[in-house]
């Protein structure tokens, strides 16, 4: 037994990988600091664009708690922006403007995408070519030109009230009527529903077809494989563009901005938020109440944001 002991630790010894040699180790530690540098120089984009962020956050977070009109030295007045802020009846009015937009505009944005990308999902001949028609509105859906079209589209005389005419209808004032003006400026978001239903498309790409192959089989009709496949594996994708259509909703300005010359007319109907602080900064320089009204608003927009994470769990469905 002690004579087979030392042969042992010999095999043992000679089967052991051998440690590489310091050569080796030493280039190896080069190559991994090299691949370090080389991130960290990928990364340096990153860093000065955050400055361009980080910096003019600090500094509106500053601003909300002065006085500061552009020509002189912010005095700091505390708190008194933000009392001022939700005494401002225009304040609650713009406010009212902006969560009437978001609640009717994402919603049925979303429907429009939605139901666009199921019947190009059906196996359209010519895919490529509507799924580019149907996107090309989203990329200039809300640039000024698009904006100054729509209005003189939907002015009083413009092509739709002549149209309207052709049938004997009056067209209202879809521009210049209080009543009218935010049901245009809704058509003209849902009009720009083209991103949304890329996205829908890809996700409805990704169901596998044996799934309604095999719903069928049971028996299962359109409207029950909808509801049962379609929506909860579609889940994920309608947060995702839920979440966004949100965020982009209540920041909202160029379409009130261009459509109503600035001003947020008729009567106020399209003096949505974000167009409202833009009077008080640039047209007033009130810039330490319009810093005010952008925190509140980043705040508001931040605790939507995470309502919608909290509640997705209830709702939101993962393949996993």
């Amino acid at each position: 037994m002690s004579a087979v002991a030392p042969a042992i630790e010999r095999t043992a010894e000679d089967t052991a990988p051998a440690a590489p040699p310091a050569r080796i180790r030493t280039r190896t530690r080069r190559r991994l600091d090299d691949d370090g540098l080389a991130g960290y120089l990928f990364l340096v984009p990153w860093f000065i664009g955050m400055l361009f962020t980080v910096i003019p956050f600090g500094v509106s977070l500053y601003l909300a708690f002065t006085d500061y009109n552009l020509l002189q030295v912010p005095n700091f007045t505390g708190f008194e922006n933000f009392i001022r802020l939700f005494e401002d009846p225009k304040i609650v009015k713009s406010a009212q403007v902006t969560l009437l937009y978001t609640v009717f505009a994402v919603p049925l944005g979303l429907l429009a995408a939605l139901g666009v990308a199921m019947l190009l999902n059906r196996g359209v001949r010519g895919l490529p070519i509507y799924r580019s028609v149907f996107y090309l509105p989203s990329l200039i859906g809300g640039s000024v030109a698009v904006v100054m079209l729509w209005r003189a589209i939907f002015g009083y005389e413009g092509i739709v009230n002549k149209a309207l005419a052709v049938f004997g209808i009056e067209g209202p004032g879809w521009v210049t009527d209080p009543d009218w003006s935010m049901v245009t400026l809704i058509t003209l978001s849902i009009w720009g529903f083209g991103g949304s239903m890329v996205i829908f498309l890809a996700g409805l790409r990704q169901i596998p077809r044996s799934y309604y192959e095999a719903a069928s089989i049971d028996g299962a009709g359109a409207w029950r494989q909808f509801r049962s496949i379609t929506a909860p594996l579609l889940s994920p994708v309608v947060f995702f563009n839920l979440v966004l259509g949100l965020i982009g909703s209540l920041q909202v300005f160029t379409q009130g901005y261009v459509f109503s010359g600035g001003s947020g007319g008729p009567a106020d109907s399209t003096l949505f938020y974000n167009l409202y602080l833009y009077q008080q900064g640039f047209q007033r320089f009130d810039m330490g109440y319009a810093s005010a009204m952008a925190w509140v608003m980043f705040v508001v927009i931040a605790a939507f944001t995470a309502l919608n994470f909290l509640v997705s769990k209830y709702w939101v469905f993962y393949d996993d």
